[in-house]
């Protein structure tokens, strides 16, 4: 009986060993996964990757034209016609007058505005309405938003005629307040 008893103890060592050998390595194992809230997103940091320099964009050079050098008519200033005998500025004249605004003040520089007669009347005469067209140019661009230090106003009479001959188309064309540097 001895024998038996101690095949016995002996499995029963060899079973009991194995239980805590197996409850060991359970606890060991995988753990048991955690139960996740679906409206809480879980994310791994992003890998960082150093950033590439942009390179600047190259902008053309783009320099202004030098509009103080240049003839007024050069960069779109036109000049304005007046009837016979007349200084008021017509529904036309006053439109090129705000083009001219607009480009004055952009450009800002100092023009001269010179007033002309068709050759009737006398010198003295014409001196003076050469001088009321230009004031009346200089007055409405001021008004438009140029600086007055910017206008200046001389006349020439009929000593200056744009086109020679003694037509009505001549003299039109003579009767002008005319765009220049000063």
């Amino acid at each position: 009986m001895n024998h038996w008893y101690n095949r016995n103890i002996h499995v029963v060592l060899v079973l009991v060993a194995i239980l805590v050998v197996g409850s060991l390595a359970g606890g060991c194992g995988k753990k048991p996964e955690a139960e996740t809230d679906p409206t809480i997103e879980t994310t791994l940091p992003a890998e960082t990757v150093p950033a590439q320099p942009t390179p600047e964009p190259t902008v053309p050079e783009v320099t202004a034209p030098d509009y103080a050098a240049m003839d007024p008519a050069d960069y779109g200033i036109g000049d304005v016609f007046f009837g016979f005998d007349e200084y008021t500025l017509s529904t036309e004249a006053m439109g090129i007058l705000s083009r001219n605004a607009r480009i004055l003040r952009e450009a800002g520089v100092t023009v001269l505005v010179s007033g002309h007669c068709d050759e009737r009347g006398t010198v003295e005469y014409n001196l003076a309405l050469g001088e009321k067209r230009a004031k009346a140019v200089k007055d409405y661009l001021v008004s438009l938003g140029v600086a007055a230090g910017n206008v200046r106003v001389t006349s020439y009479g009929e000593s200056k005629p744009f086109a020679t001959g003694s037509t009505e188309q001549a003299w039109a064309q003579n009767r002008r307040a005319h765009f220049e540097r000063p």
